[in-house]
């Protein structure tokens, strides 16, 4: 048995950032690994685009583009982009790493789910949509393998946007992208996609989820794709009984061949997924009006003629990976039979059909020339001088919205609107239009212009703890100013490590802040100087040299058993914090506390020095232990009244008395 290959990828490290530390997963498009952030010290996804991909200029531009526009969202239902760029030859995209399973694994290991499973990862999937929908972002491959379900139980959507940017690097420029199982009919049809072909998708999906089954099948994937373009989806309740009749009426609207027939967008159909988890068996009456009967769908299901199919085509496993169809195969979908082909019963039979079809073809091919030729010259009008001519797109950047739009709509372009983050516009100006400015489009075309929101809000580093210069370097990687120091205090803290990371306001920096601006710092001088023990005049000179001053009409005396009378014990601090140039006072030692001497004279001699004991001093006498029962105290030295400090010998002075 042989070792698998290594991948050269691992251990490397990408735009010296990124370390490559394990291979995740391996898909049509790219590679998925686990990495390392060494600037901001912890776990990435790091998908790298495989190298036929970075090869071609227009592709990693337009791969840019998109991750770009994929990072400005954020949503709890989103994988969150971080990052995006291009080193060892590969395109690569940083997101966050999330431990999880795919809703593909989901369905492998437990066929269909529950109607309640279904209903709230329907729930989360229209959320994130939703979010993107509002942000003018259409995902274009939405399918289970790109639904994680997150160890922690969160829901996120990801690769949004790589289907359009790889779908523009095709050889044609015209070819369809996508998984076949969950084309909508235009983008089989047209290659045309919009938020609705998003939800043409989630009705697949949901179709899958409550079934265990997609609603199509075949040998191969253009048979699949021309039931998309020619037949309804059934509804789930034909293939399964978890569905209610308020859920087929959802999917059946989610699924209309038409567009224009479905919920506009996902925050639409996001309101009716809320009203079936409230009641899965209520058809509302906005659900019930906003579907059109299946006989009102324009197009009749047609029958795929055996000549769009491969003449070898053997039956194959349909795998969810990515598919691209050549135009030729999206004309043979966009064509409607509309009879099934009859197989002759005799050997006549066959042999007048066999004539029949050779007659036929030779008139088709005659006609198919006189049509090549005459659309020839349409196409030539069309797009020379007519509507189909191309028009390069403007730069309308810094314009106000309106002027923006006007701009756009002029050159017959078809304007969707959104928000992004800008540097350089001011908020509420269009900050740029995508397609960039200069790409040559066909008039029809969709554009989408960006209002400015202003700079980009970042995640702010950890800064405290930091040196000073590690600190500013950490600033200025992570797209802030640094602005200055703004404050130096005394703390525990060595001296220039960061205490604080403020705003312009000296508010405290919260999780994110705009991109460019200014973050000041606070630092610390380093621990305060020790004095204690000093003379006045050592203590003095000692704060000076750290920049404080001794107020003197703020000195106290303290008593101290350690420290000698007149000398410092420790500082009074004045202000907090204390900072270089503060005043300071001292605490100086009026040496340890005095006791008074009782006096013990007439009391007998072991009664005199208990209490002496008692008193906290050594009391001592000549009388022996065996002859103080016979003996009285007469005075002691020092004399009653004295004060000394605890712990003073004192000598006790007695005579016998029989």
């Amino acid at each position: 048995m042989t070792a698998p290959p290594i991948d050269p990828l691992i251990g490397q490290t990408l735009d010296a950032r990124y370390v490559i530390r394990s291979r995740i997963a391996r898909g049509g498009m790219a590679m998925v690994y686990l990495a390392h952030d060494l600037r901001l010290e912890r776990r990435v996804a790091v998908k790298v685009m495989h190298e036929h991909l970075a090869e071609d200029e227009n592709f990693t531009r337009r791969f840019d583009r998109e991750a770009r526009s994929a990072a400005r969202l954020s949503h709890t239902n989103l994988v969150n982009v971080f990052d995006q760029g291009k080193d060892l030859g590969r395109v690569y995209l940083v997101m966050e790493y999330l431990p999880s399973i795919t809703l593909r694994e989901l369905l492998k290991k437990q066929q269909r789910l529950t109607l309640d499973q279904s209903l709230e990862i329907g729930d989360a999937i229209l959320a994130g949509l939703a979010a993107a929908h509002s942000a003018g972002i259409v995902h274009r491959d939405l399918k289970p393998e790109n639904v994680l379900l997150v160890d922690d139980g969160r829901i996120k959507i990801g690769d949004f946007g790589l289907a359009r940017a790889v779908s523009a690097n095709t050889t044609t420029g015209q070819a369809l992208l996508g998984t076949i199982a969950y084309l909508s009919p235009e983008l089989v049809t047209r290659g045309i996609a919009d938020e609705r072909s998003d939800l043409y998708a989630f009705g697949i999906m949901l179709y899958e989820m409550l079934t265990g089954a997609q609603p199509f099948t075949g040998e191969q994937p253009m048979q699949i794709a021309y039931q998309h373009a020619h037949s309804d989806v059934p509804p789930p309740s034909d293939a399964a009984d978890v569905s209610t009749p308020a859920i087929d009426h959802f999917v059946v609207w989610l699924t209309q061949r038409n567009p224009e027939l479905r919920p506009a967008n996902a925050g639409e159909a996001l309101v009716h997924m809320r009203e079936l988890r409230q009641d899965p068996y209520r058809v509302s009456e906005a659900l019930a009006t906003a579907v059109i009967p299946a006989g009102a769908v324009p197009g009749e299901t047609t029958v795929l003629p055996a000549s769009a199919l491969p003449d070898d085509a053997a039956t194959t496993h349909l795998t969810p990976s990515t598919t691209v169809l050549n135009r030729a195969e999206q004309s043979t979908l966009q064509s409607t039979g509309s009879e099934t082909p009859q197989q002759p019963g005799s050997d006549a039979d066959r042999a007048r059909e066999q004539g029949a079809r050779r007659s036929r073809n030779g008139r088709i091919t005659a006609g198919v020339v006189t049509l090549l030729l005459a659309a020839t010259a349409g196409v030539a009008l069309w797009f020379g001088q007519g509507p189909g001519s191309a028009v390069t797109v403007p730069d309308v950047s810094g314009t106000p919205m309106e002027e923006a739009q006007l701009s756009l709509e002029e050159l017959d372009l078809v304007v969707n609107t959104g928000e992004c983050a800008s540097l350089d516009v001011a908020v509420g100006l269009a900050a740029g239009v995508d397609p960039e400015p200069g790409t040559r489009l066909d008039r029809g075309s969709e554009v989408t212009l960006c209002q400015s929101t202003g700079p980009e809000l970042l995640a702010v580093p950890t800064l405290v703890g930091l040196s000073l210069d590690d600190a500013i370097a950490r600033i200025e990687e992570s797209r802030f100013t640094f602005g200055e120091v703004t404050d130096t205090r005394f703390s525990d803290a060595p001296a220039d490590e960061v205490l604080a990371a403020l705003d312009a306001d000296e508010a405290e920096l919260g999780d994110t802040f705009p991109e460019r601006s200014t973050i000041n710092l606070v630092v610390s001088a380093g621990p305060a100087p020790g004095v204690s023990g000093m003379s006045v005049e050592q203590a003095t000179q000692t704060l000076a040299d750290r920049q404080l001053t001794v107020d003197s009409a703020s000195n106290t005396e303290v008593i101290s058993d350690d420290v000698p009378r007149g000398k410092v014990v420790g500082v009074v601090w004045l202000t907090d914090p204390v900072r270089p140039g503060d005043s300071v006072g001292l605490q100086i030692s009026s040496g340890p506390e005095l006791f008074e001497i009782p006096d013990i004279a007439g009391l007998g001699l072991q009664e005199a020095m208990d209490t002496l004991e008692s008193a906290g001093f050594s009391p001592t006498t000549l009388v022996p232990e065996a002859l103080r029962s016979l003996a009285k105290a007469t005075g002691t030295n020092p004399a009653a009244g004295e004060r000394v400090e605890a712990g003073t010998e004192i000598r006790v002075t007695s005579q016998l008395s029989l």
